[in-house]
């Protein structure tokens, strides 16, 4: 794990400490299992609920001799217990305690990054309300095409970032499977009422079939959903980066009192926190493809996927708990300077309506390819010769026979591009 991006809560989750004490819990309800099916007295079953400990210290100590770390766990733990000690681990086998226990962690690591992200969904939801109406400029191949409001940017993100909600509960779910079920998954040595037992009570649902280890598609899943998840960060950081160019300086991040932006010059404001961002999502969605390929293991199992899985795994779930707190505090904490949108917006000189015109003239039974370069060639020249569109087509006789001087003035009004943003909020469930 990457200690300098760690957050306390996912440190909890991912320290060794956690590990062993979700382990433990496996193993005691599976002793418990046993009492309650007559496997084993009910009050062995008691006593090791009562004395089960570790210590990772200890554990650490036992595994230098063993060089096996759930033998050393498993000893650990009969050390404590004493004499009962003789049923924990019965008729299982370690991937049982470990993919279960990992199943667990997963949960766990799922849910805290699960409640950020419909903290984020807020966050959005709020700026959007908030900026609904405020024009700024539609941009396509990075060129001005036509007006939209900031809301509206702010409207995809949002229901972009709800999506992701459902994708991680979907894989939430999905991830919540453990396996009580013996080696190479036959329950030859276990009852299976034990996994039944298990599952339940860690909130689980038992893996249908297992070959001793369970089937790595759910990690693949998981992890995907943790990259879609990133790599929305990593556009919507984007456009904030775009924005907070000094030839566009719509919006910016928050920039502290105190703070510096560059060692060299006093004057820079750069967007530092939607950067970092965007480079650990390039982290996050790296990870894909080592978890891709630990769904291939060798007949019923092979450790070829645990070692990756230790570092893959927490390594993003804990990158994706940082960076979404970090793009909480940017959306929050915004900049929005809605006097250079509108400026923005009328840099092209009234260009933006060209369609409007266009379609104007078409609707008074003309041809569009006829109507097309007659507009264009306006368009062009008011760019190149920094002049009124507008003015360029009032003066033009062959425009003007098919448009009133009132039709010419509603054509070039910005209320007509943004007439269904009250009906696209609806839709998105952003405004009753």
């Amino acid at each position: 794990m990457i200690d300098r991006y760690t957050r306390p809560e996912m440190a909890a989750i991912w320290s060794q400490e956690n590990k062993l004490k979700v382990m433990m819990e496996v193993e005691i309800l599976a002793c418990e299992g046993m009492a309650a099916i007559g496997q084993i007295p009910q009050e062995a079953a008691k006593n090791i609920r009562e004395k089960a400990s570790f210590t990772v210290e200890r554990v650490n100590e036992i595994e230098k001799t063993t060089r096996h770390d759930v033998i050393a766990f498993v000893s650990c733990l009969a050390e404590n217990i004493g004499e009962d000690g003789k049923y924990v681990h019965a008729g299982m086998t370690s991937s049982d305690i470990l993919d279960t226990g990992l199943a667990v962690q997963m949960k766990q690591a799922g849910e805290a990054n699960l409640k950020l992200l419909k903290e984020f969904a807020e966050v959005i939801k709020e700026k959007a309300i908030q900026y609904k109406d405020t024009l700024c400029i539609g941009r396509t191949h990075g060129v001005h095409a036509e007006p939209i409001t900031f809301g509206l940017k702010l409207a995809v993100w949002y229901e972009e970032t709800l999506r992701n909600i459902e994708r991680l509960e979907h894989a939430i779910e999905n991830i919540s499977a453990g396996q009580i079920s013996g080696a190479v998954g036959t329950f030859a040595n276990i009852d299976p009422r034990i996994e039944e037992y298990v599952c339940e009570h860690l909130g689980l649902k038992p893996e249908p079939v297992s070959t001793q280890v369970i089937a790595r598609d759910r990690h693949t899943e998981y992890m995907m959903t943790l990259a879609i998840i990133a790599t929305s960060l990593d556009k919507f950081m984007t456009e904030i980066r775009n924005l907070q160019r000094t030839e566009i300086f719509e919006v910016m991040e928050e920039f502290k009192k105190g703070q510096k932006g560059s060692s060299a010059m006093p004057h820079k404001r750069n967007p530092m926190t939607c950067e970092r961002i965007c480079g650990l999502a390039r982290v996050i969605r790296g990870n894909v493809i080592p978890t891709l390929e630990n769904s291939v293991l060798w007949h019923e199992r092979d450790l070829a996927h645990s070692s990756v899985e230790r570092v893959i795994i927490p390594d993003s779930t804990t990158l994706l708990y940082y960076i979404l707190s970090l793009a909480i505090n940017v959306v929050k904490n915004l900049e929005v300077h809605e006097d250079q949108m509108m400026a923005n917006v009328e840099k092209t000189l009234g260009l933006v309506f060209s369609q409007r015109l266009m379609l104007t003239i078409v609707g008074k039974g003309n041809q569009r390819d006829d109507v097309y370069p007659l507009v264009q060639a306006h368009a062009l020249r008011a760019w190149d010769t920094k002049t009124s569109f507008k003015e360029l087509v009032r003066q033009d006789e062959t425009i003007m026979q098919y448009i009133t001087e009132e039709e010419l003035d509603n054509i070039f009004d910005y209320g007509y591009h943004t007439k269904n943003v009250d009906y696209i909020f609806k839709r998105c469930g952003l405004i009753d």
